[in-house]
């Protein structure tokens, strides 16, 4: 464990009340010292602390990415463990929630096992690991769901298809009712889906690739809606694209049905419209919708509908994602483009503030997860995440951490850049050199 200061920060965190100038200091790992006495920071953490002058920048807990693909076992030239996680702490994400679907698939203890030693190995980032919901993610029987929680799985998911029959969910959500964790289902209906590349519509009509309606989506979320009913287990919507699903959602809430749900950056910004040129980088599930479902996406975060942003970060090889479209895989990479794109698309032009956003990649997912993280508060992990919501700069993707370079933001100006990332009171990521020794 590791101690540090971070001194002269605006800190932001509206779980905890805290939005102005201070001071935070960090003894073996955990917050010590939250507050507006640069001495007392200093004296809770102790002889040997380093200092890190944060220059009047906004200092948050560490960002949490909820949903991402770090592709090892079985696809490595993708993305490792190691590599995901720096660029993870890259992108300002001191957490990140890694999902099942690798080669082959973590659907016993033994590979949740796995994944904790390769992250620790590499100490950078928190990796947290889900299970498979069944085995192999085959959608047949369950999978080891008990041992799997024994062994530090934080939730359980099929991602990349959703559970089959609303019979296995239904025994699924028991199951994990039983363990605390929650269901987190991608919602497509596979009928639906039908080899589907693009959302379904004017577009689809025009450039001649089969189209994937919106209910496609929706028929599933209504169904898991349905179970997390009947049950009483908590089910999480992944990555909601359509406008109606937003509506089921919230009027679940509203009805107080144990459902949370996620949405990406690209949900929030792009169109099918930009599937013009036909360029495999926009090839995604679920795809990109219309104006219509991103401002609902949009609302769906301003009245807490949508629990969390989450990058969906699935890395793909560079001459997969050359391929015709018809024939390449699905899949953006986004850790360390999401906080620039949310601080240029949503809080600098889209009418959203950072204490608005903030919860949906901190407390929220921590909350929905229950990892006790995303709080500037004394006594938890000493997770920190300093960004200047000024900084301007370009996405260059030749320069990320990521092995791969799927990223649909190429090239994009943003504002807004995470410059310093701590995990457990440990420096891990000083884009300015900014840390000294005291």
């Amino acid at each position: 464990m590791s101690s540090i200061i971070i001194a002269n920060a605006t800190l932001l965190d509206p779980s905890e009340g805290l939005d102005g100038p201070g001071h935070v200091g960090v003894k073996d790992g955990l917050i010590a010292y939250v507050g507006g006495d640069l001495q007392a920071a200093r004296d809770a953490a102790g002889e040997g602390a380093r200092e890190l002058d944060a220059g009047g920048h906004m200092l948050t807990p560490g960002l949490i990415d909820m949903h991402v693909h770090l592709r090892e076992p079985g696809n490595e030239a993708e993305e490792t463990i190691a590599s995901g996680a720096m660029a993870a702490v890259a992108g300002g994400f001191t957490s990140v929630v890694c999902m099942p679907n690798t080669e082959p698939a973590v659907d016993t203890e033994s590979a949740i096992t796995f994944t904790r030693r390769e992250a620790r190995r590499a100490g950078l980032a928190n990796v947290y690991p889900v299970g498979a919901v069944t085995a192999g993610r085959k959608g047949q029987e369950l999978a080891e769901m008990a041992q799997m929680a024994r062994g530090g799985a934080v939730a359980f998911s099929d991602d990349g298809s959703a559970i089959p029959t609303a019979g296995l969910l239904r025994r699924a959500l028991s199951y994990s009712k039983m363990l605390g964790k929650p269901i987190l289902e991608h919602c497509e209906d596979e009928s639906l889906l039908d080899g589907g590349m693009m959302d379904e519509g004017y577009m689809s009509t025009a450039l001649g690739l089969k189209g994937i309606p919106d209910e496609c989506e929706e028929i599933i979320v209504a169904r898991d809606v349905a179970m997390a009913r009947l049950t009483g287990g908590h089910v999480h919507i992944q990555h909601v694209s359509t406008a109606n699903s937003v509506d089921i959602i919230c009027r679940a809430k509203e009805s107080g049905i144990p459902v949370t749900a996620e949405v990406t950056p690209h949900h929030l910004t792009l169109t099918s419209d930009c599937l013009k040129d036909y360029d495999p980088v926009y090839r995604v599930a679920p795809p990109l919708r219309a104006d219509v479902d991103i401002a609902a996406c949009r609302q769906g975060l301003k009245d807490g509908t949508i629990d969390a942003i989450a990058s969906d970060h699935a890395p793909q090889l560079e001459e997969e994602k050359e391929l015709e479209f018809a024939f390449a895989p699905n899949g953006m990479i986004g850790l360390e483009t999401t906080v620039g794109v949310i601080s240029t698309a949503l809080i600098k032009n889209g009418g959203f503030t950072w204490a608005e956003l903030l919860p949906t990649m901190t407390s929220r997912p921590s909350d929905i997860l229950d990892l006790g993280r995303g709080r500037l508060r004394v006594g938890l992990p000493g997770d920190l995440t300093l960004i200047d919501t000024e900084r301007e700069w370009v996405v260059e993707v030749d320069k990320f951490h990521s092995r791969s370079r799927n990223c649909p933001f190429r090239d994009w100006p943003l504002v807004g850049k995470a410059i310093a990332t701590v995990v457990g009171g440990k420096l891990v990521y000083d884009a300015d050199n900014r840390c000294r020794e005291v």
